[in-house]
């Protein structure tokens, strides 16, 4: 086998690899997701009864409920908004409370664009050599965290701050960095070796972030 043969074969066997690595490619203009289905299984809507309505979504016209958590997050995809289905792509809405925050997290999934709407919003992420990459946001203002990162927001305005930020992906996936370390139920033992706390510390850390099962 010549080497350039070679060469081509690497090539395109590392593009499959990072072609299957995202959503698949739509085999149809659009897939209207049905709610119900009498096999349980994702299906579409008659194209012949698809409107326009189909292709909006009102539910993030207003700001969410931030008083309890100082964060309300609103989360937008095939789930609530059928359109969305098969196109390869979700967003969400976060309204944050004076000093609100949303911890760090993560999408292994996606990539997230980030365009703040209202106020002053602290926002960056963490690469994989632990650099920080962050700055005060302001509205109008665009910002991207690579797919797999550990990024956050804080609002850092004197007024209550909006931010949309959408997704490469119709399932993102989100692990907050919090709740997946002392939520999760790993052995308490290896914690306080980590993070030189004491049994007191763990638990009410686990306490706080425990993950419902």
């Amino acid at each position: 086998m010549s080497q350039k043969l070679k060469l081509l074969l690497v090539v395109t066997l590392f593009h499959s690899h990072v072609a299957y690595a995202s959503d698949p490619d739509p085999v149809q203009d659009f897939c209207i997701a049905l709610k119900d289905s009498a096999s349980g299984n994702p299906s579409c809507k008659n194209p012949s009864t698809v409107t326009v309505e189909d292709f909006t979504f009102k539910g993030i016209k207003f700001p969410g409920n931030y008083n309890r958590t100082g964060i309300s997050i609103m989360l937008v995809n095939s789930n609530v908004f059928p359109g969305l289905n098969t196109l390869g792509m979700s967003f969400v809405r976060a309204d944050l409370a004076v000093g609100g925050v949303n911890v760090p997290h993560c999408h292994p999934r996606a990539t997230e664009t980030l365009f703040v709407m209202e106020g002053r919003i602290y926002a960056g992420f963490v690469d994989s050599n632990n650099k920080v990459y962050a700055k005060v946001m302001e509205k109008g203002e665009v910002i991207v965290f690579p797919r797999g990162l550990a990024h956050f927001q804080m609002n850092v305005g004197n007024t209550p701050a909006s931010f949309v930020g959408s997704f490469n992906s119709q399932n993102p996936g989100s692990q907050r960095i919090p709740a997946a370390i002392f939520g999760s139920g790993i052995e308490e033992a290896l914690l306080e070796k980590a993070f030189g706390l004491d049994a007191n510390e763990i638990a009410k850390l686990r306490k706080r972030f425990l993950i419902p099962l």
